[in-house]
Order: C-alpha cells, then structure tokens, then sequence
C-alpha cells in the first residue's frame, strides 16, 4: 500500500494475543496515521473473554476493510501414528497418556479456542492445552517432538514444514479446502460436523477518525488485492483473500465472529483475567 499511501512504518506490538496492540491503536489519534492490522484475535478476547478489557473493540475501533481469511490447522509430529482426524481421535481416547497436550498461541487465542472447539466436538477433553507466547515457538515444539499436536494457523511456514514432512498438517479448519494445499481434507471432510475456524485479518483505525479516511485506506486496500500477483501470494501463503470487503462487510463479519465463540467460551468457562 506504499504506493498508494506512502510511507508505511509496521511496528510490531505483541502480547495479549493481539491485545497490546489493538489497545495501543485504540488509544491512538483518529488522525489515519495509526491504523491496526487486527481481527478476530484482537476482537473476541477483548470482547467475550475479560472482565476488565483493554478495549471495548466494537466501540474503540473503526473497521476499516478486511483483507484476509486465514484457516487453522490440526497438526501432529510424524511420530505420532495416524494419518488422518479420525485415527487422532481414536487415538487420543486410546492413548490419553501418549496424546495428553496440544500446543497453542495463547491463552484465549483463536488457536486456543480452535483446539478446544476440537475437544468438545469429539469429546477428548481430557486433552489438556499448553499455551506458547505466539505460534512460533508451538511449531518449533512440535518439530522437535516436545509437543506432539498442535492448533496453528496456516502459513505458508506450515505449509512447508508439511510438505517437507516435518510435521503432518491432518485437516484445516476452513469451509473449503485450501488452494495452497488442496490434498488435506477440511475438518468437517474428515469427519468432525461443526469444526470450523477462521480468522479475519483487517485494518480498523481509531473511534473518531473521519469518514473520508476510513474511506481513503479502504480503498487502497481494495485496490492492493485487486492485484493478481498479490492475491497469489496470499493464496500459496494458505490465506483466502478478500477483494471486495467494506467497512460495513467487516463490522458484520467482526460481529459474528464474536457470536460463533460465544457459546463455546461459555461451555468451558474460559475467563483470561
């Protein structure tokens, strides 16, 4: 979006799942200069997940315009013995002391909530969630056979970690099989009704900045996706593009994503302050 914008300065703000971030944006100037690239993380947690916020997402925030929609996946070490979901179901209720953990971004993150959506789904609940500060060091566990399943997003890291064999991606989470990866089943394929998970990647800015920039960003970034070169390296990188997003797109799609993880968050009383 340089081109389009001009300067663009990223800085990376982790912690919280998101939160430190999306609070630091939150509390910005609504001038246009400091904007957020947020989501479902930064969002759900803030929303449904504390008692006492950083945020009110859905007031503090302007959505700006979605870019992205990025699936997870249910990965395991070629140690463990399956091929397939089904095989790992059985086998965790099988061998609950070989398959007692899995690994996860974060407690209250979408790929904490991801793993124990896939709990409740298949009643192995006994399953027990190691959080990691951040996907990285999850997947590295998981090379290394320290942590044998893991709940990543798909990345184009991951993605090549299956192809090479170092781990073994068994289903992902999205409606549709991925075009990065059309040879793994979704979930729902591979036998568990109901295991669907995604993340909105998007920009919002600060509550207050004027329309016409809100306007001014939305649309350069419809513009950067309208590129096929773009849209294709988005897609071999495991993320789905969103070329016709909105404001109003994202709003809603932000407001149903709360909803979705709603009832699950309630099921397991998960609270993360």
């Amino acid at each position: 979006m340089k081109p389009l914008l001009g300067k663009v300065v990223v800085e990376n703000q982790s912690g919280g799942g998101g939160s430190l971030g999306g609070a630091s944006v939150a509390r910005a100037t609504p001038d246009g200069y400091t904007i957020l690239l947020g989501g479902s993380n930064t969002h759900i947690a803030e929303a449904i997940l504390k008692k006492r916020p950083l945020y009110n997402p859905l007031k503090d925030l302007e959505p700006i315009s979605n870019l992205a929609i990025s699936a997870f996946a249910l990965v395991v070490n070629p140690a463990v013995p399956v091929q397939s979901l089904k095989e790992l179901i059985d086998y965790a209720k099988a061998n609950p002391r070989k398959l007692s953990s899995y690994g996860a971004a974060g407690v209250g993150s979408l790929n904490h909530l991801t793993g124990e959506l896939f709990k409740s789904l298949t009643k192995t609940r006994d399953i027990v969630h190691v959080p990691y500060r951040g996907s990285g060091p999850a997947i590295t566990d998981a090379v290394r056979g320290q942590i044998l399943l893991i709940t990543p997003a798909v990345t184009a890291r991951v993605l090549e970690l299956h192809r090479t064999g170092k781990l073994r991606i068994l289903a992902v989470t999205s409606p549709a099989r991925l075009v990065a990866a059309p040879d793994v089943p979704t979930a729902v394929e591979a036998g568990v009704p109901g295991m669907i998970s995604f993340q909105l990647i998007g920009l919002f800015a600060p509550n207050g900045t004027p329309k016409a920039i809100i306007d001014q960003i939305g649309q350069a970034s419809r513009t950067v996706l309208a590129d096929p070169t773009f849209q294709k390296i988005l897609l071999n990188s495991g993320f789905a593009p969103d070329i016709d997003s909105s404001a109003e797109k994202l709003a809603r799609f932000i407001d149903e994503d709360i909803a979705r993880w709603g009832p699950l968050v309630k099921e397991i009383g998960l609270k993360i302050d």
